[in-house]
């Protein structure tokens, strides 16, 4: 059986979209194939970012992760938005779902862990649909 590819996507795909590309490869690698992208990219992965994902799951992004667009991966089979408070990219179809998410950028640890600990319940039970 071919795994499902699943993007997460938000304009700069530096913070929200690659904590999903990263909790989806650590969590649910047995069952979906994980993606992240923007209509934008920035030079590099938000720094709070990696820093609270080697804190939490000694996860190293900017290792196997990097700034990408769209058209820079694979066609998806499951398209999820980050949340669209800072403008929703257009991709040319309606997105399967969006998460609604925060985007902790500038804000505190605490607000940081609780976007990640929301991607991750995300994660599990995108993990339970596909299953």
């Amino acid at each position: 059986m071919t795994k499902k590819k699943v993007a997460f996507l938000c304009v700069h795909n530096s913070c929200r979209s690659q904590i999903a590309e990263a909790l989806g490869k650590h969590l649910a690698s047995d069952i979906f194939e994980s993606y992240s992208a923007g209509t934008e990219t920035k030079p590099q992965i938000n720094q709070d970012a990696v820093r609270m994902m080697k804190e939490l799951y000694g996860i190293d992004m900017e290792k196997t992760q990097y700034s990408k667009l769209i058209t820079d991966i694979p066609t998806p089979d499951i398209v999820i938005s980050m949340g669209c408070d800072v403008g929703c990219p257009y991709i040319g179809r309606a997105f399967d779902d969006n998460w609604g998410l925060q985007d902790p950028t500038g804000e505190n640890d605490e607000v940081f862990k609780s976007v990640i600990k929301e991607i991750e319940e995300n994660i599990k039970k995108l993990k339970n649909q596909i299953k």
